[in-house]
């Protein structure tokens, strides 16, 4: 958390112990007053109105500054503040929009900044602090545009916050649409914070060009507040100068039960290198090596004597779990699989993939953001299925979400024959009540479950969904059962839905260069392939500045601390069988109702059935992906 949240807050409980205790007098008296919080709680039950609120702030507070944040929040949040007086209701919306992003709860956040919304006089320090952090929460909710244009409001408006590094984070985040929307701003603040993150994004690449082109940016923006101090993201980046990634070798099998996945990813990295090079950028040399022909050990020791600063590879699931448990790796490394050890143990080893289980638990965080809290599952029944359902499971209930029914299905059996335990089914009308559905499936068997659904009178449960139920081609006929089911895909599968076109895709070129040489699923590796290729140049910079994003053709990619590769998806819903943008929206709402993020949406052969791949693609998440042998 920032510090300058952390001095807000000294302020903001001191304030608020002053002025909420005063109140207190009033309704606690005496000897009967208490400083426990149960008892505060336990008393505000038998209270009613303005009294009950009252007492209840206080608990909040008292619990607050004794470091109870969680349960702090909880009462907050459950404070109707329109019963309070007009202080201690600025000092309720103080207090639970700090709580709230210490929390990172956005939902709560913006809960208690919807009082500025209605009229209150609020003091201008307090809207500003309030302002603030309603930026930053419609960042947590994945609102990025509307985060960028409070937080550069606040920035015109002269506000006392450091905001650059608030305002870059949430800019990096924008695609698209909604990076031209904010370009159509024509204050001059605006405008140069859009030409920044654009000179950032076409220079990434080449860390001396980016700072020239910089130098240039402050000419033309003197007095913009970048120019007088850089978000540190673009500062730590000074620090990659003279270390760039000039030699990468790229250990892949050239033959083998893998070998088609990995000429799909070579032809991925190679387009893209191409791409680079006639862009003028300056690319690394490649060199490929075959782990079928050698040793690990021998294929590091021929690269390194061959130059080579960094490996991309190997791919088989096995080999990435044995470098994993060792100490260190001879060279950088980013491995094309996950692991199967808990922890990543190798120095220098990162690892990415396109992994079933990322997906699930962005599913669970998206439907929570989106207020639902009694949660339907259905999953195959094998392997794959019960390790995503376990990732959705875990990623769920940390956030405290409950489950209504858990089916794990028969791949090769009747829809109807799940979704009836399901949802309890009597007298073909469901009796079990949730407020959304995890589904896990392939397209075939995914197509069946809206309309069994519906057959049950269970139409408008909310379906969120991994990739997998997308063939990756557009088929209106086929896919419009789907209809109104929300989704996540890579953007190359979905640039209308995820950008509005393929000209804002991440590295276009090279998409248009291999769309439609291949099916899906090997035009989804050609993209891991372009991905793996711009993470290879950029692992010093990981490295470096471990919080850094790579918006790549697979999805918004960032490491963790273990060094594993994680992606971000966009979603999108089907519309007349279409792949169409997620309509999220904050709805206007008084300080007291349940102010959720609202929205629609939450963001070969074997996908023909609804069995895994084979081992051919195993560690790509084309279904059960991470297991590559």
């Amino acid at each position: 958390m920032d510090k300058s949240l952390r001095r807000l807050l000294g302020a903001s409980l001191l304030s608020l112990l002053m002025v909420g205790c005063a109140g207190q007098q009033e309704v606690i008296e005496g000897p009967r007053a208490s400083s426990e919080p149960a008892e505060l709680l336990s008393q505000a039950e038998r209270q009613g109105g303005q009294e009950a609120a009252l007492t209840r702030l206080r608990a909040a507070d008292i619990l607050a500054r004794r470091g109870d944040q969680a349960q702090a929040l909880q009462v907050a949040f459950g404070i109707d503040s329109t019963a309070l007086p007009t202080d201690e209701r600025i000092q309720w919306a103080l207090l639970l929009s700090y709580l709230g992003l210490e929390q990172e709860d956005g939902r709560s956040v913006i809960k208690a900044t919807s009082l500025l919304e209605y009229d209150v006089p609020i003091p201008p320090d307090d809207a500003q602090t309030l302002k603030y952090r309603r930026g930053l929460a419609l960042g947590l909710v994945g609102q990025p545009l509307s985060a960028a244009e409070m937080l550069i409001e606040l920035q015109q408006a002269g506000a006392p916050f450091d905001l650059n590094d608030d305002i870059w984070r949430q800019l990096t985040r924008l695609r698209g649409p909604s990076l031209d929307r904010l370009a159509r701003n024509p204050d001059r603040l605006t405008q140069g914070w859009v030409a920044l993150i654009e000179l950032q994004r076409r220079n990434g690449s080449d860390v001396a060009r980016l700072f020239t082109r910089i130098d240039e940016w402050r000419n033309d923006y003197p007095d913009h507040p970048a120019a007088r101090r850089l978000p540190g993201d673009l500062r730590a980046l000074r620090e990659l100068r003279g270390q760039d990634v000039r030699h990468i070798a790229v250990f892949l099998p050239q033959s083998g039960p893998l070998a088609n996945v990995a000429e799909a990813i070579r032809q991925g990295m190679e387009t893209r290198h191409m791409n680079a090079l006639d862009q003028g950028e300056q690319t690394p040399q490649l060199s490929f090596y075959d782990t079928r022909s050698d040793s690990l050990e021998t294929l590091y020791a021929r690269a390194a004597m061959a130059g080579a600063q960094v490996v991309v590879g190997p791919l088989d699931k096995d080999t990435v779990s044995r470098l994993e448990l060792r100490n260190e790796v001879p060279l950088p490394t980013l491995a094309l699989n996950y692991g199967t050890a808990e922890e990543n143990h190798a120095d220098d080893l990162f690892q990415y993939g396109l992994s079933a289980e990322d997906e699930a638990r962005q599913v669970a965080r998206r439907a929570w953001l989106d207020g639902h809290r009694d949660a339907g599952m259905l999953v195959p029944d094998n392997p794959w299925g019960r390790r995503v359902a376990e990732a959705f499971r875990q990623t769920w209930q940390e956030q405290g979400g409950s489950f209504a029914s858990i089916i794990h299905y028969d791949p090769e059996g009747t829809v109807a024959n799940a979704v009836r335990p399901l949802l309890a089914v009597v007298d073909e009308r469901a009796q079990r009540e949730m407020d959304m559905l995890f589904l896990l499936a392939l397209p075939n068997y995914a197509r069946q479950v809206p309309p069994t659904l519906e057959f049950f009178y269970a139409g408008d449960l909310p379906i969120y969904a991994t990739s997998h139920l997308f063939e990756g081609r557009l088929q209106p006929r086929a896919d419009h059962d789907l209809d109104d089911v929300s989704f996540i895909e890579i953007p190359w599968l979905i640039p209308d839905a995820a950008v509005g076109g393929t000209d804002a895709l991440p590295y276009s070129d090279s998409y248009r260069e291999l769309n439609d040489k291949n099916e899906p699923a090997l035009f989804k590796l050609n993209a891991m392939g372009v991905d793996a290729y711009e993470l290879g140049r950029k692992l010093p910079l990981f490295n470096t500045l471990p919080s850094s994003e790579l918006y790549g053709a697979t999805g918004t990619l960032s490491a963790g601390a273990d060094r594993r590769f994680h992606r971000e998806l966009p979603w999108a819903r089907f519309v007349n069988g279409v792949p169409q943008p997620p309509l999220y929206n904050i709805p206007r709402s008084s300080p007291d109702d349940d102010a959720r993020t609202m929205g629609v949406a939450p963001s070969d052969e074997a996908q023909r059935t609804n069995r895994a791949p084979s081992d051919s693609v195993q560690g790509t998440e084309l279904a059960p992906a991470d297991e590559t042998r």
